[in-house]
């Protein structure tokens, strides 16, 4: 490795350090958080669009994405190793056999879906990313409640819904198991006639 590589490679580890790059492709409907800087204010600007393109070219590796705003296509270029973008959430995966999708910029409503990827792989990383995310969230209003002293209060609520579900859960199999049984009994009757 030479040393411009290992100078890039050291950059790379630090910027990812702080936040984790999900595995994307094109085809891909991305949900890009962007560090906007307004004056003394900084806030959070969501960008969702599908990936067009791909990029990888180590530090400098970009992606495209474009979305429809208001009947206009809309595309921007995000550096992958930027420190202005904040996260990268896949929202769907997309099932495409090419890698730069740029035959969508001339196709408008039904001719410009791309089908969702099904296969074992894609829903692996979705449902890991679902429970992933489930946990961040759990995390994050966790510590939201401790902050506001109100820890007890998320508790008892917790409680009460696991409570709510499986008292539904048993109404269901009770009702489930009422239905069978007048199933069979007008089975019965259809029988004697």
């Amino acid at each position: 490795m030479s040393t411009i590589q290992e100078i890039e490679q050291e950059q790379i580890d630090k910027l990812t350090a702080e936040k984790s790059i999900p595995k994307f492709s094109p085809g891909d409907t991305l949900k890009v958080n962007v560090k906007v800087i307004e004056g003394s204010r900084e806030r959070s600007q969501a960008f969702e669009g599908m990936c067009i393109a791909r990029k990888n070219d180590g530090l400098h590796s970009s992606f495209t994405v474009r979305k429809l705003s208001y009947g206009e296509g809309v595309e921007r270029i995000f550096p992958i190793y930027s420190p202005n973008l904040e996260s990268i959430e896949v929202i769907r995966r997309g099932d495409v056999r090419r890698a730069k999708l740029y035959y969508l910029r001339g196709r408008q409503g039904k001719r410009a879906r791309i089908a969702e990827r099904t296969d074992g792989y894609a829903a692996k990383l979705s449902a890991a990313e679902r429970l992933q995310a489930a946990d961040q969230k759990l995390a994050a209003n966790a510590a939201q409640a401790e902050s506001l002293g109100l820890e007890n209060q998320i508790i008892e609520e917790q409680v009460e819904t696991k409570n709510l579900s499986t008292a539904t859960e048993e109404a269901a199999e009770q009702k489930g198991e009422k239905e069978s049984v007048k199933d069979t009994g007008a089975a019965g009757a259809e029988k004697n006639t």
